[in-house]
């Protein structure tokens, strides 16, 4: 009969430690609900300030002319893409261009991803224009990148027709009045 005793309050002792052992697990408790809500709130907090750390970047690399800092921000599949344009008559990173102020002003989910929305002034010898665009930014593997560059929408109507295919805007002539 000894053998059944100590079997018993092996079992005994186990059942009594093991509500313990589950609270230690995080199971159990009255504290279930707080971590599901800050698990919720947590990716899109996440993705907000990761996709602004990109577009961020992005804007200070085409201030600085930093071609490299700039192509690293974007997703691999826009990579050929860019290192045709960017240096162009019209890429962001042109010579002729210079970015006196970029500023970001609004971060928002869509459809794609995030959508970053920026007001960026180019300025080429005596012109400067000021334009708003939009940059999707969205997970690639582990990483975030900038999946997209298209014109913003501006809070004054526009007086030319959409651009088709979601062209960006015209940048201002390198040679005004030349």
């Amino acid at each position: 009969m000894r053998p059944i005793h100590r079997r018993l309050a092996t079992t005994a002792t186990g059942l009594v430690l093991l509500p313990a052992a589950l609270v230690g697990c995080g199971i159990g408790g009255d504290d279930e609900d707080e971590p599901a809500a800050k698990t919720e709130r947590a990716p899109a907090e996440e993705a907000g300030a990761r996709s602004r750390e990109r577009v961020q970047a992005y804007l200070d690399a085409m201030t600085a002319k930093d071609v490299a800092a700039g192509r690293s921000q974007l997703c691999k599949l826009l990579h050929d893409g860019f290192d045709l344009a960017a240096t162009g008559p019209n890429g962001d990173f042109a010579d002729h261009f210079q970015v006196p102020a970029a500023a970001i002003t609004d971060v928002r989910s869509g459809p794609h991803g995030q959508e970053v929305s920026v007001s960026v002034s180019v300025t080429a010898g005596k012109s400067k224009v000021t334009r708003p665009l939009v940059f999707t930014v969205t997970r690639d593997g582990g990483d975030w990148c900038i999946a997209g560059e298209a014109p913003g929408r501006t809070s004054a109507p526009s007086s030319s027709p959409p651009r088709p295919g979601g062209s960006p805007p015209p940048r201002p002539d390198p040679n005004p009045g030349g």
